[in-house]
């Protein structure tokens, strides 16, 4: 997904100009004008322009701005002429409605550093490597919560990093020391499978919401970390020291909920296979959550999901969770339909989402493999595959994931070839001619064969299931209106990503019209103050007179004055007045919940 707006200026700006791509050098301007500017700025490095546009412009040219990836090409000149020279474009890809960015947050005075990391590494020379290694969280003395973690990479070497991950160890666990191969030849080094935290190529620093955090210092926390990281040295560089890591922020000033992190997806190895030259292949990971509370020892509150990761690999272009409950498909919890594999990076929801146990969640990863002329099976290698969904929830609990893998006996059966076990149908797999028919028919196939769940504790306590894979409903976005502001869906109005309400841009006739609102109820707010002061000095002056009348006279010939007729009268003026002022209260507070949104 692309999206972009160019403009123009030399000495004086002439304004944006909202254009599109007609061919890969050609820009031709649309014919509506949707990009509004709020602000230019140049000095001797920088040229920073920000503008502001609707969600949905209506506009045939126009990308729609989702909670998905969004690549955005830029372009610079060595003067104001306007053309694309390759030499001088790139594409970055952003997530937009990431409104807070971590380094943003505040946080607590009482703040610790701790750093996770491997010390002076000496990088294999091997495409792929995953070094493991035990490492003790901070001793304290008292419960304190880590609310914050980035990675620590060195400058030179952050090409080579493909992801980190710390995973919880059981207190109970027999750990090993030194540094060794994640998944090799000694299986300890792989114990520990509960993600604290993680890091994947492209993601940035993340604070956790200001009620959650990891908790350390209790006898039911973890004492001990496994440290694993993916390096990929495809050019097989020698003699490359590494000492990077991850560094955790954490307080004695306790939040709400202790959070937890729980693993989606397709088991990785080795039942997983995406066929070469694949427009689109999708592979599907089922968890069942009716085990849960019999395998978390003891009673399982709902689970509060409130943020996510996704990971796949190079072959990757898409990932969505689905959440199912008694048999009806609930709702989508997160999504990407135009995932980067250089940008993996925790995303806050729009909204804490409940998960209760008995309730289904499956894993969808659409695969593209046009490039490639041979299978791509799941594994640890980046020019393998993995699909896999870290969900950020609360309160903890001892699962730390749950994923599933299809009967390949019955995939193999199905594209013709005659298998007993597991192993033979995956060999299987390489006697199969993959044109685009057996392509779609492996992908039915491995939809509809029946699922094997894995369930895992943090104490590697290990238990199956299985399941069929559920049909997704995909809701389409309705059409786009024709209107000033284009058509504001549903989804727009709690964009993923907004920790906070939006911030009003100033300086355009955009951001005057978000806060007319504001400034009518600000006036209005005025008059009511008014009204109701000039009413109370009424009935004062009116019970005065009552009072100081003499008892001989009559109250009827009192109301009968003209001075008291045209109080009367004011009265009822003020009094419709007020009823007005009310009426457009109401209309000015719908006008902001329909508006606030609908420019940005």
């Amino acid at each position: 997904m692309t999206t972009g707006v160019s403009c123009s200026y030399s000495l004086t700006f002439t304004g944006p100009q909202d254009q599109h791509l007609v061919d890969e050098d050609t820009l031709e301007e649309d014919g509506s004008q949707d990009a509004e500017l709020q602000g230019l700025t140049e000095d001797a490095v920088y040229t920073t322009m920000r503008f502001s546009r609707p969600f949905r412009s209506c506009d045939a040219h126009d990308q729609d701005i989702t909670s998905d990836t969004i690549r955005v090409l830029a372009a610079y000149g060595l003067d104001d002429t306007l053309k694309l020279d390759r030499d001088r474009t790139f594409v970055k890809s952003i997530f937009l409605l990431q409104i807070v960015h971590p380094d943003d947050l505040d946080v607590p005075e009482d703040t610790i550093i701790h750093d996770l990391e491997l010390t002076d590494f000496l990088i294999p020379e091997d495409d792929t490597t995953y070094a493991c290694t035990f490492l003790p969280l901070p001793i304290v003395s008292k419960k304190h919560h880590i609310f914050k973690f980035e990675p620590k990479l060195l400058n030179h070497n952050e090409t080579m990093v493909h992801h980190i991950l710390v995973y919880a160890c059981g207190n109970a666990s027999v750990l090993p020391t030194g540094i060794s191969d994640c998944y090799g030849a000694d299986p300890a080094f792989s114990l520990c499978s509960q993600v604290i935290v993680g890091w994947a190529v492209g993601g940035t620093s993340y604070q956790f919401p200001d009620d959650v955090g990891v908790s350390i210092g209790t006898p039911l926390d973890p004492q001990w970390i496994r440290l694993e990281i993916h390096y990929s040295n495809f050019h097989n560089v020698p003699g490359v020291y590494d000492s990077s890591g991850i560094r955790l922020y954490y307080t004695a000033k306790l939040r709400k909920y202790d959070m937890g992190v729980l693993q989606l997806g397709f088991f990785t190895f080795p039942i997983h296979f995406i066929p070469p030259g694949a427009e689109s292949f999708l592979s599907y990971g089922l968890c069942k959550t009716e085990k849960f509370e019999e395998m978390n020892g003891v009673p399982m509150p709902d689970i509060q999901v409130y943020g996510y990761l996704l990971h796949t690999h190079l072959a990757g272009r898409a990932l969505q969770a689905v959440q199912y409950r008694n048999g009806t498909q609930l709702r989508i919890i997160c999504k990407d339909d135009f995932y980067d594999f250089n940008l993996q990076e925790t995303r806050d929801l729009p909204y804490r989402m409940e998960i209760k146990q008995g309730d289904e969640l499956l894993v969808e990863c659409h695969y593209q493999t046009l490039d490639r002329d041979s299978l791509t099976f799941g594994g640890p290698s980046t020019i393998n595959e993995m699909c896999l969904i870290f969900l950020f929830y609360y309160p903890r609990n001892n699962i730390s994931s749950c994923m599933g893998y299809p009967d390949i006996i019955h995939v193999a059966h199905e594209l013709g070839e005659e298998v007993s076990d597991s192993m033979e149908g995956m060999i299987a797999m390489n006697n199969v001619e993959w044109t685009p028919e057996n392509i779609k028919k492996a992908e039915k196939a491995c939809k509809e064969a029946q699922q094997t769940v894995i369930i895992k504790t943090i104490d590697e306590v290990v238990e199956n299931t299985t399941g069929w894979i559920p049909e997704i409903i995909r809701a389409p976005r309705g059409p786009c209106l024709e209107s000033s502001g284009g058509k504001v869906e549903p989804q727009d109005k709690t964009p993923a990503g907004f920790r906070a309400a939006p911030i009003a841009l100033s300086g355009s006739s955009t951001a005057t019209l978000r806060c007319l609102p504001l400034a009518a109820l600000l006036f209005g707010q005025g008059a009511l103050s008014w009204l109701l002061a000039t009413l109370q000095v009424f009935s004062t002056w009116f019970q005065d007179h009552i009072l100081c009348l003499d008892s001989q006279v009559s109250v009827l010939k009192f109301l009968q004055t003209s001075e008291v007729q045209v109080s009367f009268f004011l009265f009822c003026l003020l009094l419709l007045l007020l009823l007005l002022l009310l009426f457009f209260f109401s209309g000015v507070l719908t006008f902001t919940r329909s508006q606030i949104f609908t420019y940005g």
